[in-house]
């Protein structure tokens, strides 16, 4: 019988996302039969895990740490099999302003932005709105702040918790459209529409926040397109596994009907709300089919 370490939890912002994916892929994969040992990851995972002799680690982390190369390389050196991509898609995927250069080199449109530093913003340093302020290595949205045209702020009133430097883009209105990639296949696409004022953490893990349109409600040259970038972004990337990538459609009356890729998520969440699980689910994989086939993804780098 394969043993499956399901790594979930850590100390990253989100932890508790974490713990919630880790759960629902645990269950999951004994139901399918598998022997699986629990592991809320903290600095001793190492020993913990040397102990516990795996057979595969399902890496359910999200956030630093664990999704961006930093587990993944301590599993390259402890020899584990592990699941989704390895160690340097998993560092360049969750490094945005690195992500963002691959993708304009492949052809697909990114935000113009630019990294400011918090001495920079202190100081006045202004970027026209309306903006996006992100960090530079989070997930889930986590400390994303919109600023629109007309609000009564400027830069440097917005709250910052996440280092030293930050992500400032241009804001791309429009649809929020994310697709799910399997291996070599972009499975589909599904289109998210928020009820408050954006597709934030709140959104994205409370039910009832957001509504889900599967498929996607897009031309099918539009659906084919978008479907085709994702794929471009996970193999750029090198991705291996799954992964999802987001995109918003810049189609108000005064966008130009283009996709503009926001990022790819190389560890997405496996919630009951999670995007993934329902669009493989929709594509006929079930949720154990689709834990089933990540596990028997599972590698090492070397």
């Amino acid at each position: 019988m394969t043993h499956v370490a399901v790594l979930m939890g850590g100390w990253s912002a989100e932890r508790d996302v974490s713990l919630a994916s880790g759960e629902a892929c645990a269950a999951a994969l004994e139901r399918c039969g598998y022997k699986v040992s629990r592991v809320d990851v903290s600095r001793d995972v190492a020993s913990v895990l040397q102990n516990l002799h795996p057979d595969v680690c399902f890496n359910a982390l999200h956030g630093r740490f664990g999704e961006d190369g930093t587990m993944q390389g301590l599993l390259e050196i402890l020899g584990i099999p592990y699941t989704h991509s390895g160690v340097m898609a998993s560092a360049v995927a969750m490094d945005k302003p690195v992500a963002k250069k691959l993708f304009a080199d492949v052809g697909l449109k990114v935000a113009n932005g630019r990294i400011m530093t918090r001495q920079q913003i202190l100081a006045g340093e202004e970027y026209p709105a309306p903006l996006v302020i992100k960090p530079l290595n989070e997930g889930s949205s986590v400390g994303v702040t919109i600023l629109l045209e007309n609000e009564n702020r400027a830069l440097k009133d917005i709250p910052w918790s996440f280092g030293n430097e930050v992500l400032v883009e241009t804001y791309i209105p429009g649809r929020e459209i994310q697709v799910a990639v399997m291996g070599d296949q972009a499975l589909g696409a599904v289109e998210i529409r928020p009820l408050g004022r954006f597709y934030d953490y709140e959104a994205k893990y409370t039910e009832g926040k957001a509504e889900h349109l599967m498929p996607a409600p897009l031309e099918k040259a539009q659906y084919d397109a978008v479907l085709e970038m994702a794929l471009k972004a996970h193999e750029v990337l090198g991705c291996r596994g799954v992964s999802r990538s987001d995109f918003r459609l810049f189609d108000t009356p005064e966008g130009d009907g283009e996709f503009y890729i926001l990022e790819t998520n190389t560890q997405p969440g496996m919630t009951e709300l999670s995007l993934v699980p329902e669009i493989a689910q929709h594509e006929g994989i079930s949720f154990e089919d689709l834990v089933r086939w990540i596990v028997e993804d599972a590698s090492c780098d070397r």
